[in-house]
């Protein structure tokens, strides 16, 4: 308890803020059967938070310093991820969501590094429905098609 109190809260909530909703987006992942899930999602979301900050930290005081220069790493960084869930099969392309929602839980934490925790709530909260209204959606056409 000692480590904790020479931490600050200012100082944690983030990093639990963000943990908190890579976790909601794993949760999702997990629910629908897919990998990866609520660990891998949590920590994308975690880790691209804690870069913000110390990209944002290291900035300070720093006469022209740029704190989104880390930022900028971790899109393209986060990118080479997202692409190893992708991968073609005689049925088609596959991991297309799983990539695309790796680099939205990127974001997501990036916003929370930022401070701007509404911004990453409310994206948490579009992306989840998106998940979940056009998973929806697609089952029912997929099932349209499959009886012609």
């Amino acid at each position: 308890m000692v480590f904790l109190d020479l931490i600050q809260a200012n100082e944690i909530m983030p990093l639990l803020i963000a943990t908190g909703l890579g976790s909601l987006i794993g949760l999702e992942r997990e629910i629908a059967g897919k990998d990866p899930s609520l660990r891998t999602f949590s920590l994308i979301c975690l880790g691209s938070c804690l870069f913000t900050i110390m990209s944002t930290e290291a900035a300070l005081g720093v006469p022209n310093a740029d704190p989104g220069r880390i930022g900028a790493q971790l899109v393209s960084g986060i990118g080479f991820l997202g692409a190893g869930a992708i991968f073609r099969s005689k049925d088609g392309v596959a991991g297309l969501t799983t990539a695309a929602l790796i680099w939205m839980t990127a974001a997501i934490g990036m916003s929370v590094g930022f401070g701007k925790y509404k911004t990453a709530i409310t994206s948490t909260i579009i992306a989840l429905a998106i998940l979940t209204s056009l998973s929806l959606v697609h089952k029912i056409f997929r099932a349209l098609r499959s009886d012609k």
